[in-house]
């Protein structure tokens, strides 16, 4: 039977319900829902919870890019097993029990060893904290990988890098290379209890290249699947309808800024419905706050430019949706539009302290434990504060320096 479903009849939630969708496989064996009687094995437990309960999140998570990197190629090339064990430190004292992060395949194709040797490194870190991962092969968001966007680390100018590059994607006579780099992954860690589920990408969207490429790679994906469930980094909960069709396990959605907690109350309780419809789990794998504006790209400054978690996590907390919050460090804004507005978030600055002692125990509370104590700084960090925007001045008003 065919996983295809339409997006209309995907949101309105009738799965299985209506004999149109199936069960998601590795769902109950590998997973839980938030039925009670579905079974769990061991350290893997259930995934979401129903609606307004007050229990703890099973998910509880965040996204971890080094502070000071800004791209994945730049975390692995970069490693630093001190940093790692202090961040991911700093990520245990609010209780949290899973990190999203990505592999880097331009740096695989460089230094495949190495590359391993860190993962392996930053695995069995996040283990010894309690801590599962979810781990991202590609990213179909960010500038083309081109070595001077690679390496490029200037706080104002830097940024993500896609992978692979457009022509990879574009030209099948260069997939067998990405394919290899997928069967070396999952012959390696397929069945790693360290990790939380593998993620094929990030937000590939309704671009046709990212689709066509990477519907491609799901092949290979599915192929040498072992234990752990499978998932895409999605925009939306729309777009999930492609990647059930592809094989995957676990359905994800992002929603990082809304104007109220009343509409992020209603995507949450669409959520929660998909999941109890379809039997799949589904998490929220990035937010961050509330703030005004009517899109991502918005136009924001002061105070709805800098972490806000606690606007938002009680909300999340309410609905049992398992989630990964963007981002653990301070560090400025991924997109350069935003940037340039001044924007940063991030919970921990590099030394441990946080920007908002409300963030953190709003994030603890997860957890059901609510008790945070801890510095509180609410300042950009030095080798950031260039992309702090700067209050504009009155003609007239300027001061001698």
């Amino acid at each position: 039977m065919s996983r295809r479903v339409g997006r209309r009849q995907f949101l309105a939630g009738i799965g299985a319900s209506a004999g149109g969708l199936p069960a998601v496989a590795g769902s109950t064996s590998i997973f839980g829902t938030s039925n009670a009687n579905r079974p769990g094995n061991g350290r893997r437990t259930a995934v979401n919870l129903p609606p307004d309960t007050d229990a703890p999140v099973d998910v509880r998570g965040a996204i971890y890019i080094p502070a000071r990197a800004f791209n994945r190629y730049q975390m692995w090339r970069d490693y630093d097993p001190a940093i790692i064990e202090r961040d991911l430190g700093y990520a245990d004292s609010v209780n949290l029990n899973a990190i999203r992060t990505w592999m880097s395949y331009e740096y695989w194709l460089e230094n495949p060893e190495r590359h391993r040797e860190a993962l392996d490194h930053f695995l069995d870190t996040a283990d010894s904290y309690g801590m599962r991962v979810l781990l991202g092969l590609f990213d179909s968001v960010g500038r083309e990988p081109t070595y001077e966007n690679l390496i490029n680390d200037e706080p104002r100018t830097a940024v993500q890098a896609f992978s692979p590059s457009t022509r990879t994607m574009a030209e099948k006579r260069l997939w067998d290379t990405p394919r290899d780099f997928i069967v070396w992954f999952m012959e390696r860690y397929r069945n790693d209890e360290r990790l939380l589920a593998i993620e094929l990408t990030n937000e590939p969207g309704w671009n046709q290249k990212d689709v066509r490429f990477f519907r491609e790679m799901s092949k290979t994906l599915t192929l040498y699947q072992g234990e752990l469930p499978l998932t895409v980094g999605s925009t939306s909960l729309a777009n999930n309808t492609d990647y059930l069709d592809w094989g995957m396990d676990i359905l994800q959605f992002h929603y990082n800024f809304a104007r109220s907690p009343e509409l992020y109350e209603r995507v949450l309780r669409q959520a929660n419905h998909i999941q109890d419809k379809i039997g799949a789990p589904v998490w929220l794998s990035e937010w961050q706050r509330i703030r005004p504006g009517d899109s991502f790209f918005a136009e924001v400054s002061g105070e709805a430019a800098v972490p806000d978690y606690a606007s938002l996590a009680p909300t999340i907390q309410q609905s049992g949706i398992g989630n990964f919050f963007w981002s653990l460090m301070i560090k400025p804004a991924f997109s350069l539009y935003l940037r340039e507005h001044g924007v940063v978030n991030g919970l921990f600055h590099e030394d441990g302290a946080v920007w908002d002692i409300d963030d953190a125990r709003s994030i603890k509370a997860m957890s059901g434990e609510p008790e945070y104590e801890g510095e509180e700084r609410a300042e950009y960090p030095d080798w950031a504060e260039v992309v702090k925007k700067k209050e504009t001045i009155a003609p007239g008003d300027e001061q001698p320096e």
